[in-house]
């Protein structure tokens, strides 16, 4: 059984109205999925799975920390990340995904949620993800400043740069 298989819900075989549904998530779940940005983490997803006339509504709720590397120093950190994730499911004659809608080919009626899960994730990383001041890598750190400081420096050059004097005469 692939790892993943776990994630798979067989929407023929749900009987109740309302089904629980709850993963526990970890790095083995990351290096299942290929092309996953998101390296690794730890987190728990719980929800359910509502069985209405003619469509399916999922609910999951997903808690916990990833590991991303620090824009700042490069090294791993953890992130900890909320996401929601709400699909309306369907039987159809062919897999198709809307916006916030997925028709199941109804032949095999299983609907593969791990892709769904790792993108709400994703999703929910901020874009800038940085450790708290104290905590980078300090000689990443040393190696930023000295950059910084060569940058800066030659931001004063121009500057006081003469060529722009004749303009600063004409702005008086």
């Amino acid at each position: 059984m692939c790892y993943l298989e776990q994630f798979d819900i067989d929407l023929k075989a749900l009987t109740e109205a309302t089904t629980a549904l709850e993963w526990q998530l970890d790095n083995q779940f990351f290096n299942a999925l290929e092309e996953a940005q998101v390296q690794g983490g730890s987190l728990h997803v719980s929800g359910s799975i509502r069985k209405t006339v003619g469509f399916f509504e999922l609910s999951l709720h997903t808690g916990g920390t990833v590991r991303v590397p620090c824009d700042r120093c490069l090294e791993m950190m953890d992130q900890p990340v909320e996401a929601d994730l709400h699909l309306i499911v369907r039987l159809g004659n062919e897999y198709q995904e809307g916006d916030d809608t997925v028709t199941v080919s109804e032949d095999e009626g299983i609907l593969h949620t791990a892709w769904f899960i790792y993108e709400s994730i994703a999703l929910a990383v901020p874009i800038q993800h940085v450790h708290q001041p104290g905590d980078c890598n300090d000689a990443m750190m040393r190696v930023l400043n000295e950059h910084s400081a060569a940058r800066s420096s030659d931001a004063d050059a121009n500057e006081t740069d003469p060529r722009w004097d004749a303009l600063k005469k004409l702005k008086n």
